[in-house]
């Protein structure tokens, strides 16, 4: 029986999860990559979230990633090993995500007596977090804790962003729904990456959409203009049920309280970071 409101460890998440991905959208990210010769986003984006599992090839960078082509991180991995390192990697990466945070967040906020809170709060929901079937959460479970106290914050929103995700991909795994029906279905939501930007960072083109939503049109999850129809609806809900029920041990740890101060604290920092121009303007929609 849960003891937090519902949907609170959801909604606590969300905000984690969307400032652990401002990195990857950074120009700093960019230029950490571009200083070990990497120029390309796509190797930059495998290298740096794949290091912590070491050098990988890409079948289990296909299987802990879910909704991306092999074909394209084949075009990547393992050769992007051989330029950087996965130790190298994960500075770069740390270098990174301390230059964006204190980028979007400015100075002040870095050194509040708030980021150190939120650290420890964050940290705390991780005590909660299980290893086993989660590969990435697995993986970036076993790195250091950085000790700066927004490092720390970031470190613990990883944590937690790839505990649900793998979880989340056991949901999709178990409704049946492949890589690029997740994506389909997830855009038509109105809450997912937009079919240009699935493109644009996933590697699949216009006609694999199109052979995605035909599947999902035969299974009667979408109707024929591309909307969710009243199954499809069901099936999202369920899917996020499910997810949120994988993932209720960390805020079941950290308590009804401590969620509803991480939540607040976490808002705040993801507004000043949108604010600030973290993500670009048409991430998210179906268009």
């Amino acid at each position: 029986m849960s003891t937090l409101p519902p949907r609170a460890g959801r909604r606590c998440h969300n905000p984690l999860n969307s400032l652990h991905s401002t990195v990857y959208f950074s120009p700093d990210l960019a230029r950490e990559f571009a200083a070990l010769g990497l120029n390309d986003w796509s190797a930059a984006y495998f290298a740096s979230r794949a290091a912590a599992m070491g050098a990988v090839g890409p079948g289990p960078v296909t299987a802990a990633f879910h909704n991306f082509d092999h074909r394209l991180i084949t075009r990547y991995l393992p050769a992007v090993w051989s330029a950087v390192p996965p130790g190298t990697a994960l500075d770069a990466r740390l270098r990174a995500a301390d230059a964006t945070l204190r980028r979007l967040l400015g100075e002040a906020v870095i050194a509040s007596p708030e980021m150190a809170e939120a650290a420890s709060l964050a940290l705390r929901a991780t005590e909660a977090c299980t290893r086993h079937a989660r590969p990435l959460y697995a993986a970036h479970a076993d790195l250091p804790v950085p000790q700066e106290p927004h490092l720390a914050y970031w470190h613990a929103a990883t944590l937690l962003r790839e505990h649900r995700g793998d979880g989340h991909m056991a949901a999709l795994l178990t409704a049946g729904l492949d890589p690029l029906e997740s994506v389909v279905s997830h855009i038509a939501t109105g809450r997912g990456m937009s079919p240009r930007w699935v493109m644009t960072t996933r590697g699949w083109g216009p006609e694999d959409l199109d052979a995605a939503r035909e599947r999902l049109r035969g299974r009667g999850v979408l109707d024929a203009a591309g909307e969710l129809t009243e199954a499809g609806l069901a099936l999202r809900a369920e899917l996020e049920e499910t997810t949120d029920r994988l993932d209720a041990a960390p805020y079941e740890h950290l308590g009804a309280a401590g969620v509803a101060r991480l939540t607040e604290l976490s808002q705040g920092f993801l507004v000043a970071a949108a604010s600030a121009g973290a993500f670009p303007d048409d991430l998210i929609g179906k268009g």
